[in-house]
């Protein structure tokens, strides 16, 4: 039988296909395996609207077999794929892919500028729709994207990383995967999401399970829908007899949106070959991390990754502090949104893990700001020897450097130098540090409140950046920087830069 499928199911199709036989310790044919992670992304390339396999039953993305048939006549707007042209795309990908697949199991990021290979985004969706004005405070934004620019402006930021050969994978897709692979966690998953949702009555959890299950069925769509949020007026109506119901708004949210989600980079973090799952400053974001736990302790890209910090510890720590500078020196911001116990506690995990080759870790005490509100806002590496950094921190800073201490704890020494030495000395060359507005006062600050200093690098001396920072570009470029320029006139309005918006899995040794 012939399993048609439209473009935008197509790729998690196939890919449950191959998280069951993984999960019940099957494996594919000599194509089909490549078949599953290569086929949908070279479609999606060619522009075709649909992909076409072969089986013997199409129950719930199970394909049992593939067979050399003859190739089907295309369609009115569509393009056919049979199975000889499954087998001929397959054989012609299968070492690029498998190879590639292969050597990049788990996670490995051990400074901020090699090679990037492979980043986990999230693309913006109906959770900012649930924004409204008296939501923004607590909801951590200063304004309203409009979203359909929003998702336009991110897809050209995937393009931009998929054409410097940079693997993109999304947050939603890996937890649709997770979830389509392991059936039996999807009930757990949605009882915890109420749950940290606020709801603990039982009629409204039951009230809300009913609604999400009736109307959600397809995995990713019910992933989509609890990052969206859930608003009174879309439950039906019911005579609960509840005072709250009575004086309720019908717009009331009853589970609040995730609009912060497009800023990957927060809610967990890479840390060399490990991960810290964080627990995040305000409760808003804090429930973001649900789908980076379930990601890493069941996604078989992930599964087994050391866990150096989970969402269930006590302090706060968020992965914008966060940078690796080398395989050996980690830096950690104390910042508005991560405190020193968290620090401690990373420390004595990773110097704890003889996997880990991190000996070092730097945690630079910087001013409790929303302007200052991480270290990436603060400085980014772009090249070996070059950072971009906020004007304001240009002054003495206070560095306390952590070392194990060879008996299982670790010893603290202070430093007060500037960040120029510092940076310097554990680089291993002296840095050139670019200011964001290039030292001019007023554009300094006008760009980095559109995160100037917020880039991502794809390799050294390769950023992505804000189209709208122009004077720190131009500065950039006169530095010798190669700026992969993005639109930003929608991002931007939730205060965070490409930095924020990507987490990298994958980078190669410098």
């Amino acid at each position: 039988m012939i399993i048609a499928l439209p473009k935008v199911c197509a790729e998690r199709f196939l890919r449950a296909a191959l998280l069951r036989r993984r999960a019940t310790g099957q494996e594919y044919g000599p194509f089909a395996s490549t078949l599953v992670d290569s086929l949908v992304s070279a479609c999606l390339r060619s522009g075709k609207q649909t992909v076409v396999g072969r089986g013997r039953t199409a129950k719930c993305g199970k394909v049992e077999s593939v067979t050399t048939q003859p190739t089907y006549r295309d369609g009115p707007g569509m393009r056919f794929w049979g199975a000889r042209d499954l087998v001929w795309l397959a054989r012609f990908l299968s070492v690029r892919f498998q190879d590639r697949r292969a050597s990049m199991q788990g996670v490995n990021v051990k400074s901020e500028i090699g090679n990037l290979k492979k980043v986990i985004l999230h693309r913006p969706g109906d959770e900012l729709l649930n924004l409204t004005p008296n939501t923004l405070e607590e909801l951590l934004f200063d304004d309203i994207p409009f979203l359909p620019v929003a998702q336009e402006e991110h897809d050209a930021f995937a393009k931009i990383l998929r054409e410097e050969g940079v693997e993109v994978v999304y947050l939603e897709d890996l937890m649709a995967e997770v979830l389509d692979a392991k059936p039996e966690l999807r009930r757990q998953f949605l009882d915890q999401w109420i749950y940290e949702a606020g709801i603990r009555t039982e009629m409204y959890h039951d009230i809300i399970t009913d609604y999400i299950e009736s109307n959600y069925a397809d995995t990713k769509a019910m992933v989509m829908k609890t990052m969206a949020g859930i608003n009174l007026q879309e439950l039906p109506q019911r005579d609960t007899h509840l005072l709250v119901d009575m004086v309720s708004d019908r717009c009331k949210l009853v589970c609040a949106p995730m609009p912060n989600l497009y800023f990957t980079r927060d809610p967990f973090a890479m840390i060399g070959n490990g991960v810290s799952i964080n627990r995040m400053y305000s409760q808003t974001r804090n429930r973001e991390t649900i789908y980076g736990d379930y990601i890493f302790k069941n996604h078989p890209d992930f599964v087994g990754t050391p866990e150096y910090y989970s969402r269930n510890d006590t302090f706060h720590i968020e992965g914008g502090d966060i940078l690796n500078i080398n395989e050996h020196v980690l830096a950690i911001g104390i910042s508005q949104r991560t405190e020193p116990d968290a620090i401690d506690h990373i420390a004595h995990n990773i110097f704890n893990d003889e996997t880990s080759p991190i000996d070092t870790i730097l945690a630079f005490n910087i001013p409790v700001s929303r302007a200052f509100m991480h270290l990436d806002t603060v400085f980014t590496q772009i090249d070996r020897d070059k950072f971009t950094i906020h004007p304001g921190i240009m002054g003495p800073l206070t560095v306390f450097e952590i070392t194990p201490d060879g008996k299982g704890g670790t010893k603290i020494r202070e430093r007060n130098e500037d960040l120029e030495s510092v940076l310097s000395e554990y680089v291993g060359e002296k840095v050139t540090l670019i200011p964001c507005g290039g030292g001019d006062r007023i554009a300094a600050e006008r760009e980095q409140w559109n995160d100037g200093s917020n880039t991502l690098c794809v390799r050294p001396g390769t950023v992505v950046v804000y189209q709208r920072n122009n004077v720190t570009n131009d500065v950039l470029y006169k530095n010798g920087i190669n700026c992969l320029v993005m639109p930003s006139a929608e991002l931007s309005r939730g205060r965070g830069g490409p930095r924020c918006m990507s987490m990298p899995a994958w980078r190669e040794a410098l």
